[in-house]
Formats: C-alpha cells, structure tokens, sequence
C-alpha cells in the first residue's frame, strides 16, 4: 500500500481445507482465512484516507485436480473453495480472487462455490478468475487462453486475467488475445520474469514496468500488479508507469459464438458450416447403444475419438434412453469421452423439461474441462457489464458497510 497499491491479496493462498490437510490444519479453515482477512482489512483501512484501499481473498489452487490427475471429485473441490471463500468474505475482503487457476475444471469448482455463497449471503461477491499459462502457450490441463474465457464467461466477473508462471514477455500473445474477446476487464500480474536456477528472478522493477507499458499503450489492460519475485519497488514502479495513461476499453458488442473444449471453436463464415459428430447418439446410433447398455464406457467413447479424427469439430452426446438411467450414465461415460478429445461437446437430449443444473453439475463432476452448450445456445460475446460498472484502473465499492457489500463500482468520473 505504501508504494501506491490499490488493492493487496490475503496471505490464503493455500487456505482451502484440502490443501491445509497435509500440514494437518484442515480443522482450522474458518479460522485462517477469516484472520488473513481481517488483517488485510485493517491495514487497508489505516491506507484508505488518500484514496480507497482493498482487499482481494485469495483462493489459490489445491494440491488436487479435477482434470489433469483426477485426484479430487468436483462436489468435493467445491464444498472446499465454499469454506474458504465464506471465511474471507466474512473477515473484510472486498471482492474474491481466484488466482494461479492451472485447470477449468477446478477454476469452475470455485466459481460455482462463490455464486452458492452470493444465493446464501444474500450478497454481491465480485470475483477476479486468474489463470497461469506455461512456456507451452497452454494451461497445465490443456486449454489456451480463448477456450479458457469461453468456459468460464457465462460468469458474472469482475475481471479475468493472467498471473504466475512466465514474465510480461511470454504473455504478450495471449494478453492480446484475452483484451480481444472478453467483455470483462482483464488483469495481469506477472512474475518477475523466469527464474533462474538458484530461485533468483531477473526483471528488476524498471524492465518490468516498461514491459507492461507496453501492454497498457496497447489497451489490452485494466488491473495490473506483481507475482512471485516482485517486491514493494516493483509495484511501485508499475503505479508511476500507469499514471494519466487510459485503461482498456471493452470492444464493441458484436455476435460471436463461440464453442469451448480443450480447443475454441468459433462459428464464422470461414468454418461454416461446422461439422457436428453424432454416432455418440443412443438414438442415432445402434453400435452406440448396444456399447452403453453393456456399459463398455471406453469403446463407446472410442466412438467419439474417431469422430474427431475424421473432421467433426462439435459432439453430439445423447445417452437418453428408455432402458436406463440417463443421468447415471451421464459421469460414467463423460469421464472416459473428456480425457480422449479436444473438441467441445454437445449435451443433447429430447427432454421437454430438464434440469439443466442437475444435469452439468453431473457432467462437471465427471472431471470435465470444459462449458458445455447445447448447439441452439451461442453466446454472444456482447460488452454487458454489471450493473453501474465500467473498466478503469481503480474500484470504489458504493457503500463502506462491511456486512453487506455491494459490486465495487467505477467513479462517476471515468470518460
């Protein structure tokens, strides 16, 4: 705060009862994260006279994934970020951050998490979604960072962004990319560059600050800030850096659809008309049918795998039928399809009325990576932010009551 900082994170990076555990702490969740809360509160309230000062619960990722290992169920992963995001919350942070997120999966476990605990609070919780991409352009579980922002922007989010991992340098392209599609602001904290061989990074604070200065020139940002190998004159450097330059602003609304697996797909003149594999179709398909009824889960999903070989760039999935149990089914066969394809999937069934709730958190809980819709959904990729809310630099919350806050806002002042 001292070096100009708007907003410090809370020391619960591995705060979550799953992580605790190895240290035999788990029994003592609430009370950490609440204590890590409430003293970033009172040190951004001794800051805030000058200017607004706050705090962001940080919720790291687990020792356990969903995905990429298999090491935890969805339902479990869950009810873990539920805990500590409500012990946060209730300590003084201002918003929720979800940071270093290395699998969708596990980042979507949060997420649900967070709007479980908006419906049970009573209150508006602003989440910051932060994932970590490798040196291989990609998140640990696979995804690039277009197909991560198409799983996660059905969300309601107050930014999303990149951290950890890589310096400014290896985040150029996708920076770019994430400032041309989503609707939300997106942040960007680096590590102070890759470090070497004896844990010393090598981005001193003014090379840092003039590599991100390339990034707000560009307007591809709105929250910047410092990662593993920053110190207090990094960040300060950063604050002098941004002074009297403009935040990114959102693009135009434009109709964009886009469809999500490991791999974007979008539908645009170019791919049209996109090829949708459907013998993974009890209904369609008797080879199918006769694999799920025996419950040869790896040969059905073969089926699937094939398919993808041979040009589809969407499957179709329907386990609908009259001799079983559609949503039984469901986690069984999704947990073999999901760790074989790249391609997003097509839930489809004939249902006139379903709960669609029920039916994803199934599928989630089969270790899926990514959002799945119906081929009739699109999203459209249109710029709506939250209610009085527009991208800047800075957020003032609308009310300093702690009990119940509200959405930070931008100042009326923004051009």
């Amino acid at each position: 705060f001292d070096a100009g900082a708007d907003a410090v994170s809370t020391n619960s990076f591995g705060g979550t009862g799953i992580a605790l555990a190895d240290n035999h702490l788990k029994h003592r969740v609430h009370e950490l994260n609440f204590r890590a809360a409430r003293i970033a509160r009172e040190v951004a309230d001794e800051f805030s006279v000058d200017k607004p000062r706050f705090v962001a619960g940080s919720m790291g990722p687990t020792n356990k994934d969903i995905n990429i290992t298999g090491s935890i169920t969805f339902p479990s992963l869950q009810s873990a970020y539920y805990k500590q995001a409500r012990a946060l919350m209730e300590g003084g942070a201002d918003f929720l951050l979800v940071e270093t997120a290395f699998d969708t999966g596990s980042l979507k476990a949060a997420l649900l998490a967070i709007e479980q605990l908006r419906h049970d609070l009573g209150m508006d919780i602003p989440v910051v979604a932060s994932v970590t991409i490798e040196r291989t352009g990609t998140m640990l579980g696979g995804q690039a960072i277009d197909a991560l922002y198409a799983s996660i922007a059905n969300h309601d989010l107050l930014a999303v962004g990149m951290n950890c991992a890589t310096g400014p340098d290896l985040m150029t392209d996708h920076v770019r990319t994430l400032a041309a599609i989503s609707r939300f602001p997106v942040s960007c904290y680096p590590n102070a560059g890759l470090p070497d061989a004896e844990g010393n990074f090598p981005e001193t604070p003014q090379s840092l600050a003039a590599q991100l200065e390339k990034f707000v020139d560009l307007g591809w940002v709105n929250i910047l800030g410092g990662c593993c190998g920053t110190t207090p004159e990094h960040i300060r450097a950063i604050v002098q850096m941004t002074e009297g330059k403009r935040p990114r602003r959102a693009p135009d609304a434009a109709h964009r659809a886009y469809y999500s697996g490991i791999e974007l797909v979008e539908a645009e003149e170019s791919n049209r008309p996109l090829i949708v594999g459907e013998r993974t179709n009890v209904i369609g398909s008797r080879l199918f049918k006769s694999l799920v009824a025996e419950e040869k889960w790896e040969e059905a999903s073969e089926i699937a795998r094939r398919q993808v070989k041979n040009g589809a760039q969407i499957v179709d999935v329907c386990l609908q039928s009259t001799d079983r149990d559609e949503m039984a089914d469901i986690p069984l066969f999704y947990d073999k399809l999901i760790r074989k394809i790249k391609a997003p999937v097509m839930i489809d069934t004939t249902r006139k009325r379903w709960n669609w709730r029920s039916l994803f958190a199934r599928a989630r809980a089969s270790s899926t990576r990514s959002t799945w819709r119906t081929a009739k959904r699109s999203s459209s990729g249109s710029a709506r932010w939250p209610e009085n809310m527009a991208p800047r630099w800075w957020w003032a919350p609308s009310t300093k009551t702690r009990s119940r806050r509200r959405p930070l806002r931008a100042s009326a002042n923004w051009p």
